[in-house]
């Protein structure tokens, strides 16, 4: 099932903007951006947990699964909110 178009397009605008942040976001927030992205184009987390000597890796891969059974819908609305609140 795809998302309603409008919501497609609004998405992609969030990401072109999401480039162009006035300042960039803390990490918590920017691993946040990462997370929403993720499940709204790929939907829950797969794979190995990276090893704890991988640091970016791991903390990239904690946030996604933290939004694991999230529907891309609601992925893409949230990650939409988040980049206009950092506008």
């Amino acid at each position: 099932m795809s998302a309603p178009p409008e919501l497609q397009a609004t998405f992609a605008a969030a990401v072109a903007d999401s480039k162009q942040l006035p300042e960039r976001p803390d990490n918590l927030t920017l691993l946040k951006i990462y997370a929403l992205y993720k499940q709204a184009t790929e939907g829950d987390v797969r794979g190995e947990r990276p090893g704890f000597t991988d640091f970016v890796a791991r903390a990239k891969f904690d946030a996604w699964a933290a939004l694991a059974g999230t529907c891309a819908d609601t992925a893409r609305q949230d990650y939409i909110d988040l980049i206009e609140s950092l506008k």
